[in-house]
């Protein structure tokens, strides 16, 4: 149940409207014994390692598609084996160490940062109550009345592997590369945690089993719908994926700060990486997309009966790959930020943003009986005035086009003046230089003075001293 301390700061000292803690009690496990959680960890570490092979065929699969090209298509069928081969290869890989480099450090960083990613999972409801070798047990291997905070500082520690990573290679471009990742991780992490918080106030709980009991009658995505807008983009950056991959650039040669990693420790990077892609995904579909619980129509079939036993896995596992593919569809279609930019839209605009969110909704939902009325509906025994924040919520998603728009703006601005300061020409010549330049914004290309260059030998068969002229130079 939420704290005291917290229920009255969250909620400007007004009593919340709806305890979710009293109305969904946390998930039972008086029937689970030590050995079938040991079987239910087990399961998740399976399921986790199933999805991340399948993950990385799909994400080639997909790219290749929107490339025009097969992708994996050799190993096994449509070539679904090929993300296995791919592993054994980095087991069998030659395991490099840089000789500067921290030994034992160097070993740790990679194991915290895969052990986070699997720790964070366990707290997720993959579905409801089910049978079990003879007992009666929820899809879930531990619950907590702050759950969600126990994610993220999972994700807070996993900060640690990154850092370390680039301390302990010994190498500068390592370090510098887990410096910029920490940052951004850091940075976005605060932006992750303050759009939670409508979350919480909706739900009246930190528990994951309590936030989904309370989506029985409306999923979170509406009332919360600019929690949910900021909580993809922070998730995308917590990632390190496009266009938010600063720490790894891998459109380039580069590797951040495992750039000195090879073999299995760098393989169990970027198990990790894939994995905490699950883990914010599995977030996400729990906090504001019903967790395991079936799409509205499905679940009024038959009493509900697709709400029960194993059927919520297969809800939350298409919810959950969803926002997969989504991942998939940016990298294969944004372009990378700049650093300055990442750092200045998570500072600037989504941790002052979420901070004025929080207090509206806290605001709306201690006010809502008093103000609202008969206008708030009637949702899961609790009155809640939908229609105020979902309006709320569209303005602030209409502020973030306008922050984006005048950014492109000031940048546009700032090109002129740049251009007008320096006095340039109209016309210039591309080749001035002795290499092709791009023209900068109001300037206009020539034709080159040096489109050819005269042979040698055609200069001393005339006699003559004349200068050879490369790429427009005299030389």
């Amino acid at each position: 149940m939420m704290t005291p301390v917290l229920a009255h700061v969250v909620s400007g000292g007004i009593p919340l409207p709806f305890d979710g803690a009293r109305e969904n009690p946390l998930a039972d496990f008086s029937d689970t014994p030590l050995w079938l959680s040991l079987v239910k960890a087990l399961m998740i570490f399976v399921y986790l390692l199933v999805s991340v092979l399948i993950m990385i065929w799909f994400e080639r699969r997909v790219i290749g598609r929107m490339q025009q090209r097969l992708g994996p298509n050799r190993n096994g069928p449509f070539g679904l084996l090929q993300s296995l081969a791919d592993g054994v290869k980095s087991m069998l890989k030659e395991d490099v160490r840089p000789k500067s480099a921290d030994v034992v450090v160097f070993t740790l960083a990679p194991v915290l940062f895969a052990v986070m990613a699997f720790f964070a999972f366990t707290i997720i409801p993959l579905g409801g109550d089910v049978s079990m070798f003879g007992h009666r047990t929820p899809l879930q291997l531990t619950d907590l009345p702050v759950a969600v905070l126990l994610v993220l500082a999972a994700a807070g520690v996993a900060a640690y592997g990154v850092i370390l990573a680039g301390w302990a290679s010994g190498s500068t471009y390592p370090l510098l590369g887990g410096l910029r990742s920490s940052a951004q991780i850091i940075s976005y992490e605060i932006g992750m945690g303050l759009s939670l918080v409508a979350v919480f106030l909706d739900a009246g709980s930190m528990s994951t089993s309590q936030i989904v009991a309370a989506q029985t009658g409306m999923w979170f995505i509406i009332p919360a719908a600019f929690s949910f807008v900021i909580y993809v983009i922070t998730m995308t950056a917590e990632t390190n994926r496009l266009p938010f991959d600063l720490a790894e650039g891998e459109g380039e040669i580069v590797g951040g700060y495992f750039t000195e990693y090879s073999g299995m420790r760098f393989a169990m990077f970027f198990l990790a990486e894939y994995i905490n892609m699950f883990t914010v995904s599995a977030i996400a579909t729990t906090l504001f997309l019903g967790g395991w619980q079936a799409p509205f129509g499905i679940s009024a079939i038959g009493d509900g009966m697709f709400n029960e036993g194993w059927w919520g896995l297969l809800w939350f596992t298409l919810k959950m790959w969803t926002f997969m593919f989504v991942f998939v569809w940016l990298r294969g279609t944004l372009p990378r930020t700049r650093y300055d930019q990442l750092m200045k839209f998570g500072w600037k605009f989504i941790i002052p943003a979420s901070l004025v969110w929080i207090v509206l909704v806290a605001l709306v939902r201690g006010a809502g009986a008093g103000f609202f009325g008969d206008s708030a509906f009637q949702i899961a025994n609790w009155s809640f005035p939908v229609p105020v924040l979902f309006i709320i919520g569209a303005v602030l998603l209409l502020l973030v086009v306008a922050f984006i728009w005048s950014e492109k703006r000031e940048r546009d601005r700032q090109s002129v003046l740049e251009a007008e300061r320096a006095n340039l020409s109209d016309e210039i010549d591309p080749f001035a230089g002795g290499f092709p330049v791009p023209p900068l914004p109001g300037q206009r290309l020539i034709e080159s003075r040096g489109t050819h260059t005269p042979s040698a030998t055609s200069s001393s068969s005339t006699g003559d001293d004349a200068p050879v002229i490369v790429s427009g130079k005299e030389n």
